[in-house]
């Protein structure tokens, strides 16, 4: 059996590591492998806004997990029987948007984690293979390996952020910036960058931290992940499959017509 525990996303986590993750949205588990073998140490496959389904993103794990990454998906909105699923197909992590209830996140940790924590149906045979573990094993390990993302991104998951850290089984908190700041304006604009999300980042910060638990972010790009790393942030997404695709091809029109 391999070394599990010293690669795997809870591991670096919990060592006090910093992750940044690429983010893909495309459904293509071949752009998904290229980002782990270009070197992040996670990759992250969208099926909220995302055109990843079930058979893609069962590639995909498969693929990032043997280019040495770990993969991790955020399921659709209150998708959590897709949760549990993505966990036995081989995901290390799972991001469930809109947590905005202590309610919301007692039936994120239900469907993912194992008893005593939760109440995760058994059927990890795609998990246990791209592991390595026996059953036993993986019973006895998977709560420990396995990493829940609680999505704060509105004004009642900020009102019972520190509640929702709290609630055991939930390992981390994942901040969705630009949702979070329509929400914060009430819908009448989309900054992910203004004064009022930065200082919303550090309450969101703050009540992770009061909860042993880790605090992440989705950034637009490297700049971005590397200064709110600094701020105490540690599992980072960066960007996107399409925004890396659309910049790289604008680069190369952009010198071919002579700008």
């Amino acid at each position: 059996m391999p070394d599990l525990p010293g690669f795997t996303l809870a591991a670096r986590l919990r060592a006090g590591g910093t992750v940044f993750t690429g983010w893909c949205g495309l459904g293509l588990p071949l752009v998904a492998e290229t980002l782990a073998r270009e070197g992040f140490s996670a990759v992250t496959l969208d099926q909220q806004h995302g055109a990843y389904d079930v058979a893609a993103s069962a590639q995909a794990i498969a693929s990032v997990r043997h280019a040495g990454a770990s993969p991790v998906v955020r399921v659709p909105l209150g998708d959590f029987a897709t949760a549990a699923r993505m966990l036995d197909l081989g995901a290390e992590g799972i991001i469930a948007p809109m947590i905005n209830t202590v309610a919301d996140a007692r039936a994120f940790v239900a469907a993912t984690k194992f008893p005593p924590l939760g109440e995760r149906s058994w059927g990890p045979t795609r998990a246990t293979m791209l592991t390595g573990m026996d059953q036993h094993v993986y019973l006895r390990e998977a709560n420990a390996l396995t990493v829940t993302f609680a999505m704060i991104e509105t004004r009642q998951a900020l009102e019972n952020v520190e509640a929702i850290a709290a609630v055991p089984g939930i390992d981390a908190l994942f901040v969705g910036p630009s949702d979070l700041s329509i929400a914060l304006t009430g819908g009448r604009t989309q900054d992910p960058h203004s004064a009022e999300v930065e200082t919303t980042l550090e309450l969101i910060l703050a009540a992770a931290k009061k909860a042993g638990k880790v605090p992440g972010l989705y950034c637009a790009n490297a700049d971005r992940a590397l200064a709110t790393a600094r701020r105490g942030f540690r599992f980072l997404a960066i960007g996107s499959d399409l925004g890396m695709l659309r910049a790289g091809v604008a680069e190369q029109v952009r010198k071919l017509s002579g700008d």
